[in-house]
């Protein structure tokens, strides 16, 4: 997963840091449901930017648990699961995505 990823472009975001979210607007709901349609359960989380549209850096969250409403809303259970840099912008079906690269930590030893 790191190509054309989805990008919820909200708050900061840190791996193993839970993040629950209200989804409310069209093109997150269309993002949320593809994610969980295709398995991947997965998204990035970017803040916003000015210029670029959302930041260089993000992480990817993964989904625990949705719980959908019946008028389109839904609460989504997320937690922080790994760091990426974006290598490219990108957009898809009024939400934003990108071509990621994992970021790795040096091991402390």
């Amino acid at each position: 997963l790191n190509k054309n990823v989805p990008i919820f472009v909200c708050t900061m975001a840190y791996p193993t840091v839970p993040c629950p979210l209200h989804i409310f607007e069209p093109c997150y709901r269309l993002m949320i449901r593809r994610c969980m349609e295709t398995g991947t359960r997965q998204f990035g989380m970017c803040i916003s930017d000015p210029v670029k549209g959302f930041a260089d850096y993000g992480c990817i969250l993964e989904i625990r648990n949705v719980e959908f409403f019946a008028d389109g809303r839904s609460v989504v259970d997320s937690i922080g699961k790994r760091r990426f840099k974006v290598i490219q912008h990108s957009q898809r079906d009024g939400y934003n995505t990108a071509d990621i690269e994992y970021i790795e930590d040096q091991k402390v030893v």
